[in-house]
């Protein structure tokens, strides 16, 4: 007996107790993965038959003995003869383990063909297919799950189902294959938008944006109050579709349109660099709810974007203030928010030189996966004050969490020590590490970045040509070494053929361009230099390339001009060191 409890657990209690018939748990809700069937669920039988517990008790085995196709049929087997969806179930998920296609396929279509009205045989057989890469045949069970489904669960399992095609490689069968599927709820009122909504996602992870903004169009047509086409015209939007615009400000006129659609569009707008219209959705919102959380940290996070700190503390301080003092609305208190407030509390307070206050709000920052950059910060105010060691300490202190959290640590000593003037310190810290580990990646970077602080030329040349040779795709790389000669001013050719590749393996980052733009002004190219800085600043604006942009327009004698870029490059950061030696040679006081 004691052998039956372990390989059938509550089943081998049927032997001595009737079991009642039909009776099944509650269905899984639509798109929800179903819970793990245990060997505690109940055949349904009036009394354990001999053979019945023999089936059992052999799939059971063979499955824990690593034989889940051979346990799934003998379960399966048993789950026929009863009619039990217990059964059918558990011979599902068994045939599921076993990683065999065609078998899960075969005992997820007895389970539907045996429960036509199962929620959870539908789910199964849908999941099944779709993983086999099937998805021609998942339109009739994708009808027929949608039938099962109640209708107050239709919308919910309507909208999940891009998330459940994601993986799919064939994604335009999957939108024509969902799209014929959901041809009953497109003609009805209450499911069309959300079923246009599903359609127009599917078709723009096709890369068909016309047919996705043409579903948005339809799906709102059907409903304008509804936020589903809204949402997806904010894909759009993302996506860089334009005439979606149009859409979202159709369903925002609505006076029960949903605050956290005006938030994302107001997100939208700030990456569209429509600042002042992300200010006025911001604002409309605050005033028709202002106890909306969400939207008192959004603005101040713009606010602060824009170094209007008096604004931007008072929305953030305002955004914590409701989250301490009642319970906040659905994903405005996440804890990430909260510490994401504090961080910019704490730049602001750091930006006006009040450096005992941004600790005190790095130090309330209590998010594990935030507690090397916490302490990475706290450590740069500690060192501001003098006070470097302890700061090295405060890195040393975090706990590490994975076995690259050390070597993430050390890397971020090395840069504290860089930006101290103690390159020499940084340099031997990460060359003892690099001897025990002389090909890792991030090791060679810096230490060349230690050594040519450190003067030590030479040294940095070798380690970068070392990691070129062992990652010829690191972009990083080639554009350390040709600045480093650009800078200089030697070998301007060669230094100018490494960053042209680092710009053709990273042809969007704003700092290699930099670099592209200051070898060309080495080389005499000024007007070439300037359009190019101009566009890098444009999408990036930094301290140093501010300092390099400047200095072109200097050298063009548009000198007023340049005294404003160089303002602005120190508001952006005043300690930066190629602004601050610029300025110096200049003798500029911008």
């Amino acid at each position: 007996m004691q052998i039956l409890h372990r390989v059938l657990g509550g089943w081998a209690l049927a032997l001595a107790a009737p079991l009642a018939l039909g009776q099944t748990p509650p269905a899984s809700p639509p798109g929800a993965a179903a819970a793990p069937a245990s060997a505690a669920s109940a055949p349904t039988s009036s009394r354990m038959t001999a053979r019945l517990l023999y089936e059992l008790m052999i799939g059971e085995m063979l499955f824990r003995q690593g034989d889940a196709q051979n346990g799934a049929s003998y379960v399966l087997s048993a789950a026929r003869r009863t009619g039990d969806e217990q059964l059918f179930k558990r011979a599902a998920q068994m045939a599921i383990q076993s990683r065999s296609g065609p078998a899960a396929l075969e005992t997820v279509r007895a389970w539907r063909e045996a429960h036509p009205p199962s929620v959870e045989a539908g789910q199964y057989e849908l999941q099944v297919l779709i993983v086999l890469g099937r998805v021609s045949e998942t339109e009739a069970p994708l009808r027929q799950f949608l039938s099962t489904v109640p209708d107050s669960d239709k919308e919910a399992f309507i909208t999940a189902l891009p998330a459940l095609y994601q993986r799919v490689p064939d994604k335009p069968e999957a939108a024509r294959v969902v799209e014929r599927a959901l041809a009953d709820a497109m003609r009805t009122p209450a499911l069309a938008p959300a079923a246009w909504t599903t359609v127009g996602r599917l078709r723009l992870a096709a890369g068909d944006k016309a047919g996705a903004l043409a579903a948005a169009t339809l799906g709102q047509s059907a409903r304008a109050q509804s936020e589903w086409p809204a949402l997806l015209a904010l894909q759009l939007m993302a996506d860089g579709e334009t005439r979606a615009d149009a859409l979202i400000q159709r369903y925002l006129n609505s006076p029960d349109a949903k605050s956290d659609v005006r938030i994302g569009y107001a997100r939208a707008l700030v990456e569209r660099g429509r600042t002042a219209d992300a200010h006025r959705q911001l604002d409309t919102l605050i005033r028709r709810s202002p106890g909306t959380p969400e939207a008192w940290l959004v603005r101040g996070a713009l606010y602060a974007d824009e170094r209007k700190d008096a604004e931007a503390e008072a929305d953030l301080k305002h955004y914590l203030s409701m989250l301490d003092q009642a319970e906040p609305a659905p994903g405005a208190s996440a804890p990430e928010a909260r510490d994401h407030a504090r961080l910019m509390l704490a730049t602001i307070a750091e930006r006006r030189g009040d450096l005992a206050a941004a600790e005190k709000l790095l130090a309330a920052v209590d998010s594990p996966e935030r507690a090397l950059s916490v302490q990475v910060r706290r450590a740069q105010l500690l060192a501001r004050q003098g006070r470097l060691e302890e700061g090295r300490q405060a890195i040393r202190s975090v706990p590490e969490r994975s076995p690259d959290d050390a070597r993430l640590k050390l890397l971020a000593e090395g840069q504290l020590l860089r930006d101290h003037q103690q390159a020499q310190q940084a340099y031997d810290l990460l060359g003892e590490e690099l001897k025990k580990h002389p090909d890792e990646e991030s090791l060679l970077y810096d230490a060349a970045i230690s050594a040519e602080r450190a003067g030590h030329l030479d040294v940095m040349e070798e380690l970068l040509r070392r990691l070129i040779t062992l990652k010829p795709e690191a972009a990083h790389a080639y554009n350390a070494l040709g600045y480093s000669m650009a800078d200089r001013g030697v070998r301007l050719p060669e230094a100018r053929t490494l960053i042209e590749k680092a710009v053709q393996l990273s042809p969007d980052d704003a700092y290699i361009q930099d670099s592209l733009g200051w070898v060309h002004f080495r080389m005499g190219n000024v007007r070439e230099a300037r359009k190019i800085l101009e566009a890098a600043y444009k999408k990036r604006p930094d301290a140093e390339i501010a300092a390099h942009l400047g200095e072109v327009l200097w050298t063009l004698g548009e000198r007023e001009p340049a005294r404003k870029l160089w303002r602005e490059g120190l508001r952006l950061d005043a300690d930066n060191e190629t602004l601050q030696k610029t300025l110096k040679r200049f003798r500029v006081t911008p």
